[in-house]
């Protein structure tokens, strides 16, 4: 078995002292810049990696941050993934992800692993089915963002779209078009984003004189991986509808390959538009019509928000002001 190089094996492979080796991989600038590159080289050559685990219990800090999320398979979670990596590599942290797959229990277990890991931050878009969750994260003193979506009865930091502008715009979009039989395909109730995207759509209605019919207003599960849902039948059920507003572009899609076995045409039988605007950064070759937000902005606002919250308390600074933002959307034809 290869054991594990310490500072040691270092020290003894360039003629310095391990005090010497440690400050040159800390940049100290106490040793040279030559002696620092001796030994940095050295450090690649025989695969040292240095204890992080002694390093965090010495200062406190683990440069990690914990990620959780409802669905990582959906591209609008995978984007802002990447975004909020880049974003806080540059300040010197790490990301893992945990995935929630919408259910609350293991929304808990996500939460009580990133701490157990000795994470300095968590970045959450929330499942929603409960608060107790975001109670008990509150009591940890934990750091931590919403991203996506947020809590009206509970005080946190969050970052999220305007869905409420984005479900007024697409809405008036598709009245200007002449629609006024217009399905919501949404999701959960419980569920901040679809609540607001649902009273956008409703404004638009009331806006352009035409009646709100709760029959045209479909609740959809979040998660669809591995469960028997039957778009079919939903579309059946709104049939005197001549649009279909989906609350994601996942959604939409869905509803654009249902209405197509069934022997229509979209959008010459139906128009479909969508919420998320992921062809942003995946060249999909089915064009959609959908709510834009950036989510470079809200993934990158959402990091830097934490990485204030995490040098605050490393410094002891007043951790109560919450910094809560709520990004523009318009729409993409």
């Amino acid at each position: 078995m290869n054991k594990r190089v310490r500072l040691k094996d270092i020290a003894e492979a360039t003629g310095v002292s391990v005090n010497t080796v440690s400050k040159a991989l800390k940049d100290s600038s106490n040793i040279s810049e030559p002696t620092k590159a001796l030994i940095r080289e050295k450090a690649r050559e025989s695969g040292y990696i240095g204890d992080g685990i002694a390093g965090a219990l010495r200062s406190g800090v683990t440069k990690t941050i914990a990620v959780i999320l409802g669905d990582i398979s959906n591209p609008h979670f995978s984007i802002m993934i990447k975004e909020i990596e880049h974003r806080v590599r540059v300040d010197g942290y790490s990301t893992f992800i945990l995935n929630t797959e919408e259910n609350p229990k293991l929304e808990y277990d996500a939460i009580i692993s990133a701490i157990n890991k000795n994470v300095d931050g968590i970045i959450m878009c929330p499942s929603q089915q409960i608060t107790e969750n975001i109670v008990f994260l509150k009591k940890t003193g934990v750091p931590f963002v919403l991203i996506g979506r947020r809590f009206s009865d509970i005080e946190t930091d969050y970052v999220v779209c305007d869905d409420r502008q984005g479900g007024f715009q697409i809405t008036e979009h598709l009245l200007k078009m002449g629609h006024k039989n217009i399905a919501f395909f949404g999701g959960p109730e419980y569920v901040s984003s679809t609540r607001e995207c649902l009273r956008g759509y409703q404004e638009a209605l009331f806006a352009y004189d035409v009646l709100y019919n709760p029959s045209l207003v479909f609740e959809l599960p979040l998660f669809m991986i591995e469960q028997s849902f039957d778009m079919n039948k939903e579309i059946f059920q709104a049939a005197n509808c001549t649009a279909i507003f989906a609350f994601s572009d996942l959604i939409a899609w869905e509803v654009i390959t249902s209405l197509q076995e069934r022997g229509f045409n979209v959008p010459g039988d139906y128009s479909v538009v969508g919420f998320d605007n992921i062809q942003s950064k995946f060249p999909f070759p089915f064009p959609l019509t959908s709510v834009r937000s950036s989510k470079s902005k809200m993934s990158i606002t959402a990091a830097e928000i934490l990485i204030n919250k995490m040098a605050g308390k490393k410094h002891h600074e007043e951790k109560d002001i919450y910094k809560q933002i709520i990004i523009p959307t318009d729409i993409v034809v």
